[in-house]
């Protein structure tokens, strides 16, 4: 048994890994709940019962031994390295350590043994996970060369304040009041924003260039040609993902759904006559990717397919790959 701790366990994030750590009865005989003096003294139910939230302490941290971070890049940066000098070994959720080379980026369907023996794991981005999950079998199969994706991103992308300026919007919007945006570039509600982060000098958006980066590496394919356009749209939760790729092999539609089927992590939903497909409703709080509408390119025909993915990006997007790590460890 082992004993876990989670910093930042009153947002979004760390309030589903409680969740997932009980529903998947991650062998724990101690779980503390880490956060802000002003979160610490609050109670949450976990499966070892009722946990009072603590206000963060070094040494604490550091004498456990699993330690999930859902917290800010800077305090990760900070904090992170230092925790993992200890005894813990660390699993943070933000961007601080996705690009150092002597850091793993782990998606456990893929590349599980890359977390052995590392004190300091970084989990990828929500939208590059989701892909990646469904993604990575047909490429071993197929050898994917190229992958251009666009995404439909939910606002709790952007946190509870942004899910929290889509609802009173919209509802400003349906009273004929004014509509205002303070989360987002534009107003939210009714819209789509092709945006998401700041731009880069390649006109990609940094979103957009973490999909890129992230699969490289998560691949171990550092020239593997992918292209991204990230758009936020006015849903709750759960991202969705077009994507188009051209393999080396022959591929076709069958051979896909067939690969899909039995890939870990990922629920083919493909059935047009009956109006199934992935969509955000269905995905919300389930644990696999939803994958469907596959069918062959029309233009790189017999050497590419078409597909849609979604996926609930704060449970494979963020909590359940970390506990998945975690369980890889274990």
């Amino acid at each position: 048994m082992y004993s876990v701790g989670i910093i930042g366990c009153t947002g979004a994030v760390g309030q589903e890994m409680i969740r997932v750590l009980g529903e998947r009865n991650f062998p724990m005989n101690e779980l503390h709940l880490f956060a802000s003096s002003r979160s610490a003294g609050k109670k949450f139910e976990t499966s070892l019962g009722e946990i009072e939230v603590e206000e963060f302490e070094l040494e604490k941290a550091k004498n456990l031994d699993i330690v999930l971070m859902a917290v800010s890049g800077d305090f990760a940066k900070q904090y992170g390295p230092q925790i993992a000098e200890g005894k813990a070994i660390v699993i943070d959720n933000s961007s601080a350590f996705r690009y150092e080379e002597n850091i793993p980026l782990v998606v456990p369907e893929i590349n599980a043994n890359k977390a052995k023996g590392a004190k300091l794991i970084a989990n990828p981005n929500c939208t590059t996970l989701i892909l990646a999950v469904a993604l990575y079998p047909i490429h071993r199969e197929f050898n994917v060369k190229k992958t251009i994706v666009s995404t439909y991103q939910a606002t709790s992308g952007g946190g509870a304040p942004a899910m929290a300026e889509l609802e009173e919007q919209t509802k400003n919007y349906l009273e004929g009041k004014e509509v205002t945006n303070e989360k987002f570039a534009h107003p939210i509600p009714f819209n789509l924003i092709p945006q998401i982060d700041k731009f880069q000098e390649n006109g990609y958006t940094k979103e957009e260039m973490k999909v890129t980066w992230e699969t490289r590496k998560i691949f171990g394919e550092e020239d593997m040609l992918i292209s991204c356009t990230a758009v936020r749209i006015p849903t709750f939760r759960a991202h969705a993902e077009s994507v188009t790729i051209e393999t080396e092999k022959e591929i076709t539609p069958e051979q896909a759904r067939e690969i899909l089927a039995k890939a870990p992590g990922v629920k083919v939903v493909d059935n047009p006559d009956e109006l199934e497909y992935p969509m955000p409703l269905t995905a919300t709080k389930q644990f696999d990717v939803e994958a469907g509408r596959i069918r062959q390119s029309l233009v790189f025909d017999k050497n590419g397919i078409d597909f849609f993915v979604c996926g609930d990006q704060i449970l494979k997007g963020a909590a359940l790959n970390a506990v998945q790590i975690a369980e890889c460890l274990v």
